[in-house]
């Protein structure tokens, strides 16, 4: 299996987890799967300084900045796996 069918197996894994990660946890997959799908970030940082929500995942994924996306999506099979069990 490739890295690519092995990230979208970790996304469907993701989806079907026996309990809900925390939000940091959660913070985590979601940067790492925008870093893996879309690269670098392309996106402005959110208008409203109280979108404490919006602001988190823009920072989380602006942390991911130069990762490849190999890298990202290698690290994001790694978390699903480690929060399967």
């Amino acid at each position: 299996m490739d890295l690519k069918e092995q990230f979208e197996k970790a996304i469907a894994e993701s989806k079907t987890l026996s309990e809900k990660p925390s939000n940091d946890t959660l913070l985590q997959l979601y940067s790492l799967y925008k870093q893996s799908s879309e690269g670098d970030i392309n996106i402005d940082p959110p208008a409203n300084p109280f979108d404490f929500v919006a602001k988190a995942k823009y920072e989380a994924w602006a942390a991911l900045k130069g990762k490849t996306n190999a890298e990202a999506m290698t690290a994001y099979i790694e978390l699903v796996a480690k929060l399967k069990n």
